[in-house]
């Protein structure tokens, strides 16, 4: 909370006040003028308005340190958001109290709407976590299915059942985030990490001819197991989806920098600084038609939950890079 100087409250003072000074002014030319119309000896004139000066400046002085310390209590209220009947000060006049009670019927209100805007939400995860859960048993189901006859109609339904079950898991994922207590952080084997991966997408990059590069490198990192995967789904996902020939690269650097590269149509260079904003799709989501704007949103997101850093470089029909920095840093607002 930024402090205001004492003049800043002194102003606001007279502000409040300036029907007092106007009225008192008054007061003094008028009593002036009625001295002046008597042909009154001015020494009494002076005499009557210095007393009448003093004693106005020392009320006035006591009435605005009393008002200096009240406003610097209501400020400490409103800057903490604190409406409770011990924080705020026991109103002085009626027209206070009457203001006190409009607040706290406010804030009622407000409390009950929130309650129920709660509720509402819960509901709604409640409800989306069972269906997500439900619906994981008929795809399962038809993945056996497709599994019986290897045919090329079979091949491609697989990949479409694919696709459905990695925007099944996003929607799920985008639930487990807005809770934030689906974390374990412990040391990681990285490698396991990644093959785990290349080896869930190996159908796509063989339907699409393309190319995967990737040393293994033994390498550890504190992060969640679950949660990084994730992130490196997500990625090879876009880097599959949007590359339709040339090759990925997979690299880990010494100093725990994990960077994805393709060889696809890359990013528009206006696009770039939003590409990880909720629901921007940019240029090649416009293209693609299908892009929900999610993906590298959750990318970040969960980044930003495991305290890793995620960063693109991309350039117009040469690819696109993302680096995942996997050292651990602050998180802050």
């Amino acid at each position: 909370m930024k402090k205001e100087s004492i003049f800043v409250i002194f102003i606001k003072y007279i502000v409040q006040h300036r029907y007092i000074l106007v009225l008192s002014a008054a007061a003094f030319i008028i009593c002036a003028a009625v001295f002046f119309l008597y042909g009154l000896e001015s020494e009494g004139l002076f005499y009557a308005f210095g007393l009448c000066g003093a004693m106005c400046v020392a009320v006035g002085a006591f009435r605005f340190a009393h008002y200096a310390v009240r406003y610097r209590e209501r400020k400490k209220v409103i800057d903490s958001i604190m409406l409770t009947a011990e924080v705020l000060q026991k109103p002085e006049t009626p027209l206070e109290e009457d203001y006190q009670s409009m607040i706290f019927a406010l804030k009622k209100a407000l409390d009950e709407e929130i309650t129920k805007k709660d509720s509402d939400l819960r509901e709604g995860l409640e409800y989306y976590t069972t269906w997500v859960h439900q619906i994981k048993t008929p795809i399962s189901v038809m993945r056996m299915i497709l599994e019986g006859e290897d045919t090329d109609e079979h091949r491609e339904l697989s990949l479409q059942l694919f696709r459905i079950e990695q925007y099944v898991e996003m929607v799920l994922n985008y639930i487990r985030l807005g809770g934030g207590s689906d974390f374990v952080f412990k040391e990681y084997e990285l490698d396991p990490i990644i093959k785990r991966a290349v080896h869930k997408f190996a159908p796509q990059f063989i339907r699409k001819h393309i190319g995967l590069k990737y040393e293994s490198r033994d390498i550890k990192v504190i992060t969640d197991e679950k949660w990084l995967s994730f992130m490196i789904e997500q990625l090879l996902s876009n880097a599959v989806k949007y590359t339709e020939k040339g090759q990925v690269t997979i690299s880990v650097t010494d100093d725990l920098f994990l960077k994805i590269a393709d060889t696809g149509m890359g990013i528009a260079e206006e696009d770039l600084p939003r590409i990880f904003e909720k629901g921007f799709t940019g240029y090649n989501g416009r293209a693609d038609k299908k892009s929900t704007g999610l993906g590298l949103y959750l990318c970040r997101l969960t980044a930003e939950r495991l305290s890793h850093r995620i960063y693109a470089e991309s350039e117009m029909g040469k690819g696109s890079a993302f680096l995942v920095d996997l050292n651990r840093y602050e998180v802050t607002e």
